[in-house]
């Protein structure tokens, strides 16, 4: 039987299928729908197929499954059924034959029998064939993150049957309801759509959803005539609940700072409820240790997100340092947190000599010998004894992030304050365009990137250590350039005593400045290197935790055990799903995460963003064209883009190429060596990417918060340290 498209709807999904019948539908609702007629039988002669084609008109045709189970809001049966493009009159039997053909194939009934009930009736539809300029997808809500006010355009030239099986490499647009202007990705390369094009194929996706009240999947072409038609609608499916990224409390809170610099992503679940605990305890037993007070820094996980934000002042905030503290935490906390970016030598002499003291003669080899202890221990460790050792040097990396963050974090607020004396008296000798004081803090003995076998790629434990990755390519530029930057550092010393000479009280306070900057930016990195000291033996315990599940029968693999929770352990008799967790992780991993959520108090206001404009010097304003971050490592580079998500793309890493990723962290150092700039979502200027980039003398711009979505492989740009922009340019 053939039945025309536009009396489809009439008989219903069952005779014509629901593609058909929902085309039907919207044709008869006034939508632009290719004309066409549904063939329900494959006995139907080919001469009444020639007819049906006639009163279509002269051309070619499309020819498409149309199954009752098919476009169905629990199950689409996405790319299981044939399609047939540009089909001429004379083939259009064959073309029908094939499609009906496709639903006894093996696929189609594997997936029927997932869904169980009743087999599915087939039909075929046949539409007049349009000459697409572009084609491409819309989807009414965002697939990844939920959101239903988000529309997504997918956008390729001439037909979109490349895209929509997933070969297609397509232009797409993000739209939001009431945002102006949509934004647009690749925007280096040739536009397939325009603006007006692309809001005209939101629009129509979106009065499709409006029309059947859910989030639709709408595949739609432009003919050459600029005419916009409707070739297919169906709900999407698998959609998840809409994401909020709504702040978890007062304050300030960010992904970038403190524990969250090390954490490029969402961080997994045995992480999650065990290892980032230990390590939030650890951090404040070092800050009772050595301030005699317990200031809990709030933390949670938003999406799987890490966040944290900074106590917010109050009476009973610093009642409780006095009580706790008396004047030994004022005293402290005064001098880290305040004095250190006025005055940092008397800082140093006041305080932070004595808590750096503590952590080289007291913390590291406390921590060194415990790490030793425990990896000769694990071989043979029951796991009860794992849990243990798990317990133990998870408290003590605790204790290190706590030096690292009272002593190495206050390099960047004494480089702030030297910042500002350059600028004032030295502007001649050390130009901001130039770096500024940057110069002076590069090529430091003791500072000179290196890759210890527990540097980590994130301090998430289920990803993989520098020992674990393989040896990076031998490259001679680190050794030369470290050379030239000492060179050029003692050059800068030697301009800058020559400009103050004749200025004895002015020489007398940059040397002093310039001593204690060094001397911290050195130990900075020291104790940036030796935070993960315990990731080896880490992850030796949760491995072996995973082994002995894998044995007693509750995990499948060794690695599910990060997937696992803190409580599952305690239950090694019953079997652990982790199959929906790693689904989550995955999803999350997706996602675009703010790098701040709600506001700073007052009257404190952002830290980070004062420290940022102060080392800019000014305001950079983002567009479509440029990406603004933080001014992280001075000097400018162009070369084409390269997004690394992963370990394993470190051996595809080219010379000369700007390595764009979510962050870095220490295991990353080798492709600082080939990189000619660097670019992260996340990092601060006291971040892994701003130290390393400097010591290897590149452009560094952190803290972007979108880049790795908004650039794309192959797009070229130019990064400037100096201002913290990234320009893209466009062919």
């Amino acid at each position: 039987m053939i039945i025309d498209l536009e009396q489809a709807a009439r008989r219903g999904p069952a005779v014509v299928g629901t593609k058909a019948a929902v085309l039907s539908e919207l044709a008869g609702a006034g939508f632009a729908v290719p004309a066409g007629f549904v063939v329900t039988t494959d006995a139907v002669e080919g001469t009444d197929l020639a007819a049906a084609a006639a009163r279509l008109g002269d051309g070619r045709f499309a020819v498409r499954s149309s199954g009752a189970a098919e476009d169905l809001p629990d199950a689409s049966y996405a790319g299981l059924y044939e399609t047939f493009l540009d089909v001429p009159a004379d083939e259009l039997g064959n073309a029908v034959r094939a499609c009906f053909a496709a639903a006894d194939s093996d696929r189609v009934h594997a997936y029927h029998q997932r869904r169980g009930g009743p087999e599915p009736t087939m039909a075929v539809l046949v539409q007049r064939m349009i000459d697409p300029l572009a084609a491409g997808v819309a989807f009414t809500a965002h697939p990844v993150t939920g959101n239903r006010n988000l529309t997504v355009v997918t956008a390729v030239p001439g037909p979109g049957e490349a895209l929509v099986s997933g070969r297609g490499d397509a232009e797409e647009w993000l739209i939001e309801a009431g945002a102006a202007p949509p934004g647009r990705s690749r925007p280096d390369a040739e536009p397939v759509l325009t603006t007006t094009q692309a809001l005209a194929v939101a629009a129509l996706a979106r009065r499709v959803a409006d029309r059947y009240g859910r989030p639709q999947d709408v595949e739609w072409a432009i003919d050459h005539d600029g005419r916009l038609w409707l070739l297919q609608a169906r709900p999407m499916t698998a959609l998840p609940a809409p994401v909020s990224w709504d702040p978890p409390g007062p304050g300030l809170w960010m992904r970038n700072f403190r524990l969250g610099e090390w954490l490029p992503e969402p961080v997994t679940p045995l992480f999650a409820t065990w290892l980032l605990p230990l390590i939030e305890n650890g951090y404040l037993d070092g800050m009772q240790h050595s301030v005699r007070v317990r200031v809990p820094f709030r933390w949670t996980l938003v999406n799987g997100w890490y966040y944290n934000a900074t106590p917010i002042p109050s009476l009973t905030l610093l009642a409780t340092v006095l009580r706790q503290g008396r004047a030994h935490a004022v005293k402290v906390l005064f001098n880290a947190l305040v004095r250190v970016g006025r005055n940092p030598a008397a800082a140093d002499r006041a305080v932070l000599a004595d808590l750096e003291r503590q952590w080289r003669e007291q913390q590291l080899p406390a921590y060194r010998h415990l790490v030793d202890a425990a990896e000769a221990e694990i071989p043979t460790a029951p796991p009860d004894r794992l849990i243990q050792l798990v317990d133990q040097l998870g408290r003590q990396a605790g204790v290190a992030l706590w030096y690292l963050a009272i002593v190495g974090g206050s390099a960047w607020k004494m480089e702030a304050c030297l910042t500002r004396f350059t600028r004032a008296h030295l502007a001649k000798v050390l130009p901001s365009a130039e770096g500024g004081a940057q110069p002076l803090l590069r090529g430091l003995p003791g500072a000179e990137p290196t890759v210890d076998p527990h540097a980590v790629f994130s301090a998430d434990w289920y990803h993989p250590l520098a020992a674990d990755l393989p040896a990076p390519a031998h490259s001679q530029r680190l050794g030369d350039r470290h050379a030239e930057l000492v060179a050029e550092r003692l050059a800068a010393e030697q301009r800058c005593t020559a400009a103050l000479a004749d200025r004895p009280r002015l020489l007398a306070e940059f040397q002093q400045l310039l001593r204690v900057n060094q001397h911290y930016a050195v130990t900075r990195e020291q104790q940036a290197r030796t935070f993960t000291l315990a990731w080896p033996a880490l992850r030796a315990c949760a491995r072996s935790l995973g082994r002995h599940l894998k044995q007693a029968g509750a995990l499948d693999d060794i690695d599910d055990v990060f997937f696992c929770t803190r409580s599952d352990l305690d239950s090694a008799g019953t079997a652990i799903d982790t199959t929906g967790r790693r689904a989550r992780w995955e999803q999350q991993r997706r996602f675009a995460a703010p790098l701040t959520l709600g506001r700073p108090p007052r009257p404190f206001g952002d830290v980070i963003d004062h420290a940022v404009q102060t080392a800019r010097g000014g305001t950079a304003i983002a567009n479509d064209s440029t990406i603004v971050g933080h001014p992280a490592s001075a000097g400018q580079a162009t070369g084409p883009v390269r997004i690394i998500t992963a370990p394993a793309d470190f051996a595809t890493f080219a010379d000369g190429a700007i390595l764009v990723a979510k962050a870095t962290a220490p295991a990353w150092t080798p492709l600082f060596a080939h990189a000619a700039a660097i670019v992260t979502d996340g990092g601060t200027l006291a971040a892994h990417a701003s130290l390393v980039a400097r010591e290897y003398g590149i452009p560094a711009v952190v803290g972007t918060g979108d880049a790795t979505t908004r650039l794309h492989p192959g797009d070229v740009v130019t990064v400037n340290g100096t201002t913290g922009t990234v320009t893209i340019h466009r062919q």
